[in-house]
């Protein structure tokens, strides 16, 4: 009997109907070829990001086109799916160069905070694949419920965020010039937050597996699991920048 519950998933890009197909093949999902589509995915974001940074401000102006079209290409791999193999790829190179660009802006304003982030993040990444197969957190139907309505949530206050921003306005506790503890406490949740959703990304990529997913899916699994790790890392580095401005 399996030990999973459901598809849900705290990540809205792994959603509750995102192993549902209607595709016959051969060939199905399996957890060693989704590592190794994470392995890829990661690849071609960590060089294209670190071209990015060091071409520092130079990139600029693409970089801010490879946002736009690395979030085109994301929406587009949600609704189409089967197109994973080649759209994930693609979204990975593009989000590398945005990445990149964003990290060389913090690194400008605090030398060494890029390193710092990568690290963290990866420590966080491998701590909890350890939890989740340890089964020290059990993803189970409530803890999967509560997980989607606080990443829900989060996802409200960077939209409000983000239309403030047309009118040279921000909430106090996104700004990374704002050290204050509830600045900080808020950070620490993201973090928290985005660092639960990879135990529930596991267990959703191992479930897909289980029930035989389409071979297309490993590639959809890693993109999946790459949108946590990119939201993971860029609010370790919110965190850390609020940190150094005190």
């Amino acid at each position: 009997m399996s030990r999973h519950l459901t598809y849900r998933s705290g990540n809205p890009v792994l959603s509750s109907n995102a192993f549902n197909t209607t595709s016959v093949s051969s060939e199905t999902m399996t957890i060693n070829g989704t590592v190794n589509k994470t392995f890829l995915s990661l690849t071609l974001l960590m060089v294209t990001g670190y071209y990015t940074f060091m071409s520092g401000q130079i990139m600029s102006g693409f970089a801010i086109f490879s946002l736009i079209a690395a979030f085109i290409v994301a929406i587009i791999t949600v609704f189409k799916k089967e197109w994973s193999p080649i759209t994930v790829p693609i979204y990975a190179i593009l989000e590398g160069i945005g990445l990149g660009w964003i990290s060389y802006s913090f690194n400008s304003l605090y030398d060494g905070i890029v390193l710092s982030a990568v690290c963290i993040t990866v420590s966080i990444l491998l701590a909890m694949l350890m939890i989740y197969r340890s089964g020290l957190i059990k993803p189970t139907e409530n803890f999967k419920l509560g997980l989607a309505a606080a990443t829900g949530g989060i996802f409200v206050l960077y939209m409000i965020n983000f239309v403030m921003s047309f009118f040279g306005s921000q909430m106090g506790i996104m700004s990374i010039q704002n050290a204050s503890l509830m600045s900080i406490g808020f950070s620490l949740f993201v973090i928290v937050i985005a660092a639960l959703n990879l135990v529930v990304d596991f267990d959703f990529i191992e479930e897909g597996a289980e029930k035989g997913a389409p071979k297309y899916m490993e590639w959809f699994g890693a993109f999946g699991l790459m949108v946590t790790l990119v939201w993971l890392y860029l609010e370790i580095l919110r965190l850390l920048a609020k940190l150094r401005s005190r």
